[in-house]
């Protein structure tokens, strides 16, 4: 019995020591590249906790500088974060409230600068979208039409319509183009939703031009009737 289980071992053996020989590389490479994976994983999770975390804190102090109304400091600051940490979402908005300071503290060429990193640079749509929404602004005011017009073109991004046809009907109104202001205007007044505060100032342009969206005229109507009756 015993010779019997000894040769049933050694067959056994025999058996894992044949697999062994024809499967053991593949298996130990398949099992390094696993663990390899596993750890490259683990490590570029910690990298970038390890980047957020460090451009968060430079996001902080350019936030401070930003509320005190330091546009050099907050340039510096800004200029040191898209070096170190460009992909994170704190460079994108560090740029965003950098450009702004600098536009508040008149330094228009700055903020364009800037603004155009952002739309270059920003992983996210939104935030490209934002920046070009602003540089538009900001080259209204340069009078420098037709490159407004260009960046609302891209500025593309989902939930923006409206921003972004209110603003193009500013660039128009600029232009000498007060029609096409108001097919713009009134394209941003129905994109908005009613409940925000900003779509009576879309509504305050278009009645300046005499294009009164529908609702508010009647409301006017009604108004002018209830007070004739009293």
């Amino acid at each position: 019995m015993a010779t019997h289980l000894d040769l049933e071992e050694q067959e056994q053996l025999d058996a894992v020591k044949h697999f062994w020989k024809r499967y053991g590389n593949l298996i130990t490479w398949l099992l390094i590249a696993v663990l390899g994976a596993y750890a490259a994983w683990n490590g570029w999770n910690w990298w970038q906790r390890d980047q957020a975390t460090k451009a968060g804190a430079m996001f902080d102090e350019l936030d401070r500088a930003a509320q005190t109304g330091d546009a050099d400091k907050a340039s510096r600051v800004f200029s040191d974060l898209k070096e170190r940490y460009p992909a994170t979402a704190f460079a994108q908005q560090g740029g965003l409230l950098t450009a702004k300071v600098q536009a508040e503290n008149g330094k228009a060429d700055a903020a364009q600068s800037t603004l155009a990193w952002v739309e270059a640079n920003a992983t996210e749509f939104e935030y490209q979208t934002i920046a070009r929404l602003r540089l538009a602004g900001l080259l209204l005011d340069g009078k420098k039409y037709d490159d407004a017009l260009k960046q609302l073109d891209a500025a593309t991004a989902e939930g923006f319509e409206a921003l972004v046809a209110d603003r193009r009907g500013d660039v128009l109104f600029a232009q000498g183009k007060p029609e096409d202001a108001k097919a713009a205007y009134n394209k941003a007044w129905k994109a908005m939703d009613p409940k925000i505060e900003y779509r009576r100032l879309i509504e305050a342009k278009l009645t300046a031009l005499g294009a009164a969206p529908v609702s508010a005229a009647a409301s006017a109507v009604q108004a002018a009737s209830t007070g004739a009756g009293k």
